[in-house]
């Protein structure tokens, strides 16, 4: 499961991301690329085209044209040994009870009014947590932080 989210878990508004971060973006590529990636139609909708490199599929109640769909069943099912969940908001409510690991950007701002939130980590342990400013084509500087699912109760 990879997401970006801001000090107070928000991830989308409008439709689109609040915030324009080239270091995470290049993160996220290099996570994703060469693997499943599994979205909902919001996020489907929200990019230009299908991610490259990548077999994208789209979780959506209606029939979707020129893009794999799947259910949660039959992604489950998939021989994968990494299938990446990038959002949004319900498909990750939808996976995290069967996630083994969360990749997640913090992006040191706090959105106004957002519309689309990460559920709250629990059950995971803090593997590693990474500082990084601002890069010249980011707004906000963000902390990169590996969850792994907790072993203990």
């Amino acid at each position: 499961m990879i997401v970006a989210c801001d000090e107070n878990g928000a991830i989308g508004k409008d439709g689109d991301l609040p915030w324009r971060q080239s270091t995470d973006l290049k993160r996220f590529k290099s996570l994703t690329t060469g693997k499943t990636i599994v979205m909902g139609r919001k996020t489907w909708d929200s990019l230009p085209s299908a991610l490259p490199n990548r077999r994208n599929i789209v979780m959506s109640r209606r029939q979707l044209e020129n893009v794999e769909q799947m259910d949660f069943e039959e992604i489950l099912d998939l021989k994968e040994t990494e299938i990446c969940i990038i959002g949004g908001g319900e498909i990750y409510r939808l996976f995290l009870p069967v996630t083994e690991k969360i990749e997640q950007t913090i992006i040191h701002t706090k959105v106004e009014e957002p519309d689309t939130w990460f559920p709250e980590i629990e059950g995971f342990d803090l593997i590693n947590e990474t500082y990084s400013e601002a890069g010249t084509n980011d707004d906000f500087p963000m902390t990169f932080r590996t969850w792994g699912r907790s072993v203990s109760p």
